[in-house]
């Protein structure tokens, strides 16, 4: 009997063990008015890309996988993620980002009763298409686009924000 119990308690183990570890679930910080300013200040002397995006934008969800990509091959640029969707959305955020392997970034969520403002603060001209990106170079230099970028879109873009 010893030995079954053995044998059980070892089969239930490597069961565990072998099971997918589900991801952390992504901490998303709260976009309110000031926010812009502080991820400005927290990427001081520094390039990177802020991502744009929401839940019901399909284009979005689209660029997710490419996002990983680019993200796994270009470590020297810090990439931020916003979500325009309200709080209500936090968990279907979380799924989205946790399924593109996309929780270690840097990710925002609109937190404010106001979003025209907060998309005011980003950007005036920046009316709410999706996706929208802005690449900043060390200086803060900034080039928003709207739309989706291809692979090449992205490391041209990369590329300029480094020199």
């Amino acid at each position: 009997m010893p030995k079954q119990l053995a044998i059980a308690c070892f089969f239930l183990l490597s069961c565990l063990i072998a099971l997918p570890s589900q991801a952390e679930p992504a901490a998303l910080k709260p976009f309110v008015s000031g926010s812009y300013q502080q991820l400005l200040d927290s990427n001081a002397d520094k390039p990177f890309m802020l991502v744009i995006w929401s839940i019901t934008c399909s284009s979005c969800l689209k660029d997710m996988a490419l996002l990983n990509k680019m993200h796994k091959t270009n470590p020297k640029i810090n990439m931020v993620m916003l979500a325009t969707d309200d709080v209500s959305a936090t968990d279907d955020i979380q799924k989205i980002l946790a399924k593109n392997e996309l929780t270690d970034l840097e990710n925002w969520l609109f937190a404010d009763e106001n979003p025209q403002k907060l998309r005011y603060e980003i950007d005036p001209k920046w009316y709410g298409e999706q996706p929208r990106t802005y690449f900043f170079n060390k200086k803060h230099e900034r080039e928003g686009i709207s739309g989706v970028l291809s692979q090449e879109d992205y490391e041209a873009y990369f590329k300029k924000i480094l020199n």
